[in-house]
């Protein structure tokens, strides 16, 4: 491991937005009230490598709270340290396998998820891997609250597609959906959002897919 990597990950341990493997199981179900003081509602984003998303978020909507998770401590450094430097209190992290959400959040603790730019595990044998496989959406159903819409943002066509299929197969509600989310009429300031991955795409003419969907 790099020098970097190896500051970056003894600084976060001493971050105070950041929760490492079992730190996060005592706030279970108590986040807002015992993390971020306030009662307002939770929104998490999976897969949030650097946190990018996270923190825009966080400062476009100063009345919900954030978690951007994420099992790569090198990357939600980034993320972490920003929020510091900027003095951004409405954004935390958590650095677990999302497999494990269960054991970090309570039935319907959560108001939204994000889900941006994951790993397309593009492979068959690699399925159950991609976070919009079933047995994720199950545990998303079970923390999102009854309002609650889960957003999958993606450069991969493959990724997107097989989405679109699962959220068929299981007859779950769709409330945006396009294959191309710039040529689209849907953007606003939160899709706008772009990350450092995104931004690559898009020099490459990428098109980027937005599916939003909720259970109820």
């Amino acid at each position: 491991m790099g020098k970097d990597k190896l500051r970056r990950f003894a600084e976060i341990e001493t971050f105070a937005n950041v929760y490492q493997l079992d730190q996060g199981k005592a706030l279970k179900g108590n986040w807002a009230k015992d993390h971020f003081k306030n009662n307002n509602p939770v929104v998490l984003e999976l897969a949030c490598g650097k946190g990018e998303y996270s923190v825009n978020l966080a400062t476009l909507f100063p009345e919900k709270n954030f978690i951007g998770i994420d099992y790569k401590g090198n990357r939600i450094w980034r993320g972490a340290k920003t929020a510091i430097e900027e003095g951004i209190d409405n954004v935390a992290f958590l650095r677990i396998q999302i497999e494990n959400l269960l054991d970090y959040f309570e039935a319907g603790e959560i108001d939204e998820i994000w889900i941006t730019f994951p790993d397309p595990q593009p492979q068959d044998s690699r399925e159950k891997k991609r976070l919009t496989f079933p047995a994720f959406l199950n545990r998303y159903k079970v923390i999102l609250n009854p309002e609650g819409r889960v957003n999958l943002k993606t450069d991969n066509d493959g990724l997107y597609a097989y989405t679109c299929e699962k959220v068929t197969e299981l007859g779950l509600p769709v409330h945006k959906n396009t294959n191309h989310l710039y040529s689209s009429d849907l953007v606003d300031n939160v899709l706008a959002i772009k990350t450092y991955y995104e931004k690559k795409y898009l020099l490459h003419d990428k098109n980027i897919n937005y599916i939003q969907f909720s259970f109820e």
